[in-house]
């Protein structure tokens, strides 16, 4: 079953790659690459999973594996909460070699009364990991027992490291999200206004800064999948009118499902960058109308973006001079790859090349437009062609995760944190302006001209004698 559902995961029409292959290749699907137990660097299906679902914040979330898998992954990345936190409690089977002996069954269903009895969550997610999975633990029988025995529902997230990458297990989230909870519920109202948004996990709070331009629009957010989500948003997410799709590389197949068992159309947008942001509320206005909205709704935008962005833009102002020609090295992947590009482009910054590892076909296609066809996409650079790179004073500033960060420092290069890891939220117009506020501070703070100084005793490199 755990096969068949990879294939389908791969066998998505929805995607730009398999749309443009034969019919057999499209049936075959991606080939996947198995990561080794224990080696799964850079995320495994069970770390994407987990980073799926994690954010509906009154779900407690039970690994059913050794500690380790839940300690190398508990709270990795910083969706925050306007509520709940039992999400960030972290749960385990915490397995031993007599539970991979003798099973690991018994011990799974006395967490789950444990956690159902002590927390009383609106649901449990049990993610599995490597070691139940080779020992065939029937975890998906144990969870249905469960939710009979203690009237919640018990969710079993098939998706161990092994079997693929981080983007895998994104995938094999939202198909669990579709066959046990979206559609299990009804909201108490419904409005022309309500909508879905996908691929957003409230990072450091970058839901907040988009809700107050939607609330002033009159549109309701029916469903964060997962950002600051509530079990039961999720669950009732199947009454929408639209759905916006923020990272297309692990949820367009969720989106595209949705269209096809409840007709909500979707599209793809960003909400990083001021163009980007005034881009996607037109699209989102504009398909709500075609679905029965007013009218009005279209130049009520407009008349919301026409107050927005001169405000933005404004803020931004000091800082432009300042960043104009300014080189940036993008190494991060999926929706980032091409909407902080369009960001950075409004503030006049030059991308000297953006990866694209987690990215889309329609992703890259967006990438060439903003940059030109000759633009640089990198799949996964080297360290030390990172190293060498930075080290030539190609880039100014570094924009990435927090694994590429000791590169860029050890060539005394300014690095900005762009990923999942990050303290500071960018989303929407307020984003954009703190975004550029962080870069500027980045590439301007005083410590790289210490730091680049040589030493009294080799002389000094500006020949000043200080």
């Amino acid at each position: 079953m755990l096969k068949q559902r990879i294939a389908d995961a791969f066998d998505e029409p929805g995607c730009a790659a398999n749309r443009a292959k034969s019919e057999v290749d499209r049936k075959r699907g991606c080939s996947p690459r198995s990561l080794v137990p224990g080696a799964a660097a850079g995320g495994c299906a069970f770390d994407g999973a987990k980073i799926a679902l994690q954010p509906i914040t009154d779900a407690a979330h039970l690994v059913h594996g050794p500690i380790a898998c839940e300690g190398n992954g508990w709270d990795s990345r910083h969706a925050a909460t306007s509520g709940p936190e039992l999400y960030r409690t972290g749960l385990t089977t915490d397995m031993s070699e007599l539970d991979i002996i003798h099973g690991g069954e018994k011990r799974l269903y006395r967490a789950i009364r444990e956690v159902a009895g002590r927390h009383r969550p609106a649901a449990i997610f049990v993610y599995v990991t490597c070691v139940p999975s080779l020992i065939g633990d029937d975890v998906e029988t144990v969870c249905d027992a469960a939710a009979e025995r203690f009237g919640l529902p018990v969710i079993p997230v098939d998706a161990p490291g092994f079997v693929g990458s981080k983007n895998l297990g994104n995938k094999l989230a939202g198909q669990v999200l579709l066959d046990r909870v979206v559609g299990t519920r009804e909201p108490a109202r419904t409005t022309p206004f309500d909508i879905n948004i996908i691929g957003e996990y409230n990072v450091a709070g970058e839901m907040w800064q988009i809700l107050p331009l939607l609330e002033r629009l009159g549109l309701r957010v029916l469903a964060s999948i997962t950002g600051d989500a509530r079990y039961h948003e999720v669950a009732c997410a199947h009454r929408a009118r639209v759905n916006m799709v923020v990272c297309s590389q692990a949820m367009v197949s969720f989106a595209r499902a949705m269209e096809d068992r409840y007709g909500i159309p979707y599209f793809e947008g960003s909400f990083y960058g001021i163009s980007d942001t005034s881009a996607a509320l037109r699209e989102m206005a504009r398909l709500l109308v075609e679905r029965g909205a007013p009218a009005t709704l279209i130049p009520h935008t407009e008349a919301l973006i026409a107050e927005e962005e001169p405000v933005a833009w404004r803020r931004i102002a000091p800082y432009r001079e300042r960043l104009r020609g300014k080189r940036v090295l993008l190494y991060t992947g999926g929706v980032k790859s091409w909407s902080v590009v369009s960001a950075l482009q409004d503030v006049g910054m030059t991308v000297i090349g953006t990866s694209v590892r987690k990215s889309t076909e329609d992703d890259k296609e967006r990438i060439k437009g903003l940059m030109g066809e000759d633009a640089a996409l990198y799949g996964q650079i080297p360290a030390k062609d990172l190293y060498r790179m930075l080290a030539a004073g190609e880039a100014d500033i570094l924009m990435s995760g927090g694994r590429t960060q000791f590169v860029a420092l050890k060539t005394k290069t300014p690095w900005l944190d762009i990923n999942q890891e990050r303290h500071h939220a960018y989303a929407g117009y307020d984003g954009m302006v703190a975004l550029v506020r962080q870069i500027d501070a980045a590439i301007h703070h005083s410590v790289w001209r210490q730091v680049r100084r040589r030493a009294p005793w080799d002389g000094d490199r500006d020949g000043d004698g200080r």
